[in-house]
This record gives structure tokens, sequence and C-alpha cells, in this order.
């Protein structure tokens, strides 16, 4: 990685750009200087046609403003975070500023300024092409020629739909503006300290409860690339079977970076940390470390998720038996599972209660482990107690989206105490986990961990399942993996 090196101390009157400690040029030359700033083509694209998501966040930012009339809304990307002295993590923009804009940008601001008592003028604020005058286009670690070109603020006009201005005016404009303001916090720092005596906490989380509550129902854009992402994350499980030799003569890490390759390949990332869990690991529901061993006889559970170039996910999980049977005890234990997960798909209707998925599949979960004698009964009894809870341990589903957990901060009796309705999206995901270490199960199940789940949008009239190109039954799954492996 090659090293920013230093700018002169105040080029052009501007501020300085930062120069690094120890870099190998002491200084910029006036020459140099002035040969930077010419001969360079003009690359402004013309023409440029709006992002497929416009229309929608259009909408969605009409809702938002019919929900808080002669208020002003300021909703931030984020900046880029720092992971080790002077490289930052991959930056990935606040889910309120995507779904609002279909913007990605570091150091984006969205806001809704109020024209009156109803309706609202929505500008997003952007950082605009490097500057060539002062020299930060090749010096500063931001400029272009260190990270690549960004779009000028007329292209960014034309692909989002949205008048777009300098973000670094932003904070004294804020600072200066009058009148009630609500901002989503968390993401930006100076936006948040422009803002401080002009906002609340308690007005600034229902505007946040707000956006989750949007998200709740999917529009057409949404699900489709939803559908995208389980469609990539397919192809990804499939990779995964074909190479699990390889993970067999290394490690899980193996079947994480054969996902990961998958994942950039056809979106823009993985939608989580990938759970590669093979043997005893796949009791522990989110391991993410994936630096076990991988052995034939036992299962592998795999729980990853391609994230589009829009930023949805998907979240699948499939329980596989590495060398592509499974023992009988591992049938048994996969079959319950899929029996509960069958129950569960089937309680995803339109105008049926969130919980109801999550019940049906826990008493099938119950009734399985008061027959094999693992917990004393009546299944009513367990069910009340939460007895199973020992095994089961999560709940069977979350909604879906642009995060893997979406719509998190949305009010409960709009959600795990709502009803289903046509366009969401959730998982259906039950389980089974026998710990290494739990002596009140026979020495035979310790260590076994399954868990299947599925990607379901409520239609009209049922669901449908949009990972349904992946197989579920032990039989199908065992005689897939072996067309895999040929």
């Amino acid at each position: 990685m090659t090293e920013q090196q230093p700018a002169p101390e105040n080029p052009e009157g501007d501020e300085p750009i930062k120069q690094r400690k120890n870099g190998l040029y002491p200084a910029v030359s006036d020459e140099l200087a002035e040969n930077m700033k010419t001969g360079w083509a003009d690359t402004e694209l013309r023409d440029l046609q709006p992002v497929e998501q416009a229309p929608h966040t259009a909408r969605r930012r009409a809702e938002l403003s019919a929900r808080f009339p002669g208020e002003r809304l300021v909703i931030p990307a984020g900046n880029l975070k720092t992971r080790s002295n002077d490289t930052e993590y991959s930056f990935r923009a606040s889910t309120e500023y995507v779904y609002l804009t279909g913007d990605q940008t570091e150091d984006g601001v969205l806001v809704l300024e109020p024209t009156g008592a109803e309706g609202h003028r929505a500008t997003i604020y952007l950082l605009p092409r490097s500057n060539r005058e002062n020299g930060e286009f090749w010096l500063d670690g931001q400029g272009e020629l260190w990270v690549g070109r960004r779009h000028s603020l007329t292209e960014a006009e034309q692909l989002l739909g949205l008048p777009a201005k300098d973000v670094r005016e932003l904070a004294d404009a804020l600072r200066a503006a009058t009148g009630p303001v609500r901002a989503v916090r968390g993401h930006d720092a100076g936006i948040e300290e422009a803002l401080a005596d002009k906002v609340t906490a308690e007005r600034d989380e229902e505007l946040r409860v707000f956006i989750s509550e949007q998200r709740l129902v999917k529009d057409a854009f949404e699900i489709g690339e939803l559908q995208k992402a389980v469609d990539s994350t397919v192809r990804g499980f499939e990779d995964v079977v074909k190479v699990l030799d390889k993970a067999e003569a290394t490690s899980e890490r193996y079947i994480e970076g054969t996902f990961f390759l998958r994942a950039r390949v056809e979106g823009n990332d993985i939608g989580y940390g990938s759970i590669c869990a093979a043997g005893p690991h796949a009791t522990t529901l989110h391991w993410v470390r994936n630096d076990g061993a991988v052995r034939s006889g036992e299962l592998l559970l795999l729980d990853a998720g391609v994230e589009t170039h829009s930023l949805y996910t998907a979240d699948v999980t499939r329980t596989l038996p590495i060398n592509g049977t499974y023992t009988d005890l591992q049938r048994k234990i996969y079959d319950a599972v899929y029996e509960a997960q069958e129950a569960g798909i089937a309680a995803v209707t339109p105008g049926a209660k969130y919980r109801d998925f999550h019940d049906a599949a826990q008493r099938v979960l119950a009734e399985k482990l008061v027959e094999w004698g693992l917990v004393e009964g009546p299944v009513e009894r367990v069910l009340e107690l939460g007895l199973q809870r020992r095994w089961t341990l999560h709940g069977t589903g979350h909604m879906l989206g642009l995060d893997v957990h979406d719509c998190a901060v949305a009010r409960t009796e709009t959600y795990v105490d709502g009803v289903l309705e046509p366009g969401m999206v959730l998982t259906v995901e039950p389980g089974l986990y026998f710990q290494a270490d739990d002596t009140t199960v026979p020495e035979e199940y310790r260590g076994i961990g399954v868990r299947i789940e599925d990607d379901i949008l409520v239609t009209e009239d049922g669901n449908r399942n949009l990972s349904a190109a992946l197989p579920r039954t032990s039989a199908d799954v065992e005689a897939w993996m072996a067309s895999l492996k040929g």
C-alpha cells in the first residue's frame, strides 16, 4: 500500500492538507504544484439516468415529510471509521440514508427543509469532486488519485433526482438554522455537534423509529433486490459444497473465503459475518471466528448472505453433512428442525400475528424433545415454562431488508406484536443445539447443532419462499450435494 506524500503548507489559501509524518518527500515545489493543476481532460459525465430506486426514494421521502410537517429532518450517511492508524474500514452508509436517497457516499447528508406548514424541500449534501487548484486531488489521503473519482454535484443530482450541495457548508448552515429539528444519530459526530442545542434524544428517536417502521413493508424494487441477493447466495452455497474437500484439508476459513468470493463478485459484500460452523461449533449461534477443523462425518452449519450493490441482504442457513450423508441421529435431528420450519412457514400469511410462525415452530420442537425423552412433558407445560429454549435458544425469525435484522427499532406493537402484511420479508429459522458439555442429553447428541433458514415474502394469498432453490429436506440435501460433487 503506497504512502501519501506531503502537500504545500497552505496551498491557494485553503486549509493545509494533512501531511504524513514520515513521507519521503519533504515538500512540493512550486513548479510541481503548478504542473499538477493543468493538463487534465474534462471527465464530467453527462446525460446520466436516475438510479433505479429514485422513484421509490422520492415516495419514501414524501411519506417522511407528511409525518413531520414543519420540521427540519437531517439524515447522515456517516463517516469513514479508522481500522488502524491511517487505514479505514470499508464504508457502509447508514441504512436510513440509503433508504431515503439511494446514495452510499461517505459524509453525505440528506436534509429535508420545511417549506411551510406542510411539505419539505429535500437536498442532498455531498463532497464535490476533489479540488485540482489546491492539490487536494493528489495530495490528500481522500483525494481522487488516492481513493478514486467521486461524482460531481451535478452528476449526483441527475442520478439521485435531488438538488445537491457541498456538504462542507452544511454544519455552519445547521448551526444558524431556526425552528424544530430532528436528526438520525450515531453516524456523524460533526453534524450532531452542529445540532447539539436544537435536538432532543426523544424527538430524534421518534424519527429513527418512523423510518424503521417505513421499511416493514417492502416495495417492488426492494423485493427484486432481495431476490437477487438470495439467488447469489444460493450460488454461494453451491460453491461451498464443491470445495468441502479443500475445507477438510484446511479449516472453516476456506468455506468463509469461498462464499465471500461469490458475494464480492456478484454483490457488494456479505450482508453480515458468515457463520461457517463445523462440528460442535454449530451449537454456537453466531460462530464467526471460522477457524475450526472441518471433519468428515460431522455437520456444517452455514449461515450466510450476499449483499447486493444496493445493500439489500439475503440470510440463509443450511446444515450439511460434510461427507454428503447424514448419520441416523443427525437425520433425526435435522428432520425435526425441518418439520418445525415447515410449520413456521405455513403460519406466514397476511393477517396472521407476527408471533404465529415462531409459536408454530417452537411447538413442533417441544413435541420432539418430549418424544425423545429429553424434557418432561406434557408439551403445553414445556411451552408455558419455555423449557425447550435450553436447546432452541433463539427466536424463529426476523425482518429482512437493508439490515439483516431489519426494522430493529420499530415499536414492539408494530413488529413482534404486529400483524403480517403483503410485502413483508422475514426469515424462518428454527434450530436445535445440543452443546458439547450438556450432560442432560445422551452423549451422542452432544456437539450437534442444526438450523434451517429461508427468506419468506408475505404475499396477498400466503407466502413465497425466496430461497426455495436451495434444497431443504434431508434426502434432497444429500442428492443435491452428490450432484454438485459429481
